[in-house]
């Protein structure tokens, strides 16, 4: 009997797998983000600071890559450079002036399938009330539900370099150099009401307080199968 309704949950899961063509949308999870940026200082050293605290949303579409975007803000109250001497020079007018500008921001302007696991993702981002445009080398690490949260969850790396003069902070160029290599790494998760209502395209039923049994095979081959390209190491 239990093979029999495990065959049968099987069978309507991939019943209704075209029901899931449509974009999921993701908040970012700002414990489990960090943007890094690291750039050269008089040759002598490579150090790093992290942007934490970072707010935004992604939007992924498995079966249409270009449907998906993403739209991220960096509150300058989350920059974190390990000291608080040069927290507080890099808040400064030298550099950021986070007093008048308190945010950084990326938004996707295209995203593109870039091979196995991989995406390209171009975009503009704005520092200091400049906008330049970047593109993000994205691999795809996992998509599918938290072990933990049972949430619809999914993870990226991303990396870029962008030219700090070009945003207004090129404070003692040439000595610090003017090339700061961007390191991404985010997770983020879809609450399960919007998501199943997402993958839908409609606001799920419910049999009592819980969701009926051809929306649990739905959400469970979502979470399991429609993760995008494999991803190899």
């Amino acid at each position: 009997m239990r093979i029999r309704l495990l065959s049968a949950a099987a069978l309507l899961a991939f019943a209704v797998a075209p029901a899931f063509a449509a974009p999921v949308t993701y908040k970012l999870d700002p414990s489990h983000t960090n943007v890094i940026a690291q750039w050269n200082h008089f040759g002598f050293s490579n150090p790093f600071a992290n942007f934490g605290n970072v707010e935004g949303t992604l939007v992924y579409d498995a079966a249409n890559i270009g449907n998906s975007s993403v739209q991220v803000t960096l509150p300058l109250s989350g920059l974190e450079a390990f000291t608080p001497k040069f927290n507080d020079h890099l808040r400064s007018a030298d550099f950021f002036d986070a007093a008048k500008f308190p945010n950084a921001a990326f938004k996707s302007t295209r995203v593109e399938a870039a091979g196995e696991g991989k995406l390209k993702v171009s975009g503009e981002l704005t520092i200091k009330d400049i906008t330049r445009p970047v593109v993000l080398d994205v691999t795809l690490n996992k998509a599918a539900i938290h072990p933990m949260s049972k949430a619809p969850t999914i993870g990226f790396d991303a990396t870029t370099s962008i030219s700090r003069t070009e945003f207004g902070v090129g404070a003692y160029v040439p000595n610090v150099g003017d090339t700061v290599i961007l390191r991404i790494t985010t997770e983020a998760s879809a609450p399960q009401a919007r998501y199943a209502q997402q993958a839908y395209g409609r606001r799920p039923l419910a049999c009592g307080r819980v969701l009926c049994g051809r929306q649990q095979a739905a959400l469970l081959w979502r979470g399991r199968h429609a993760q995008g390209p494999p991803v190899t190491r």
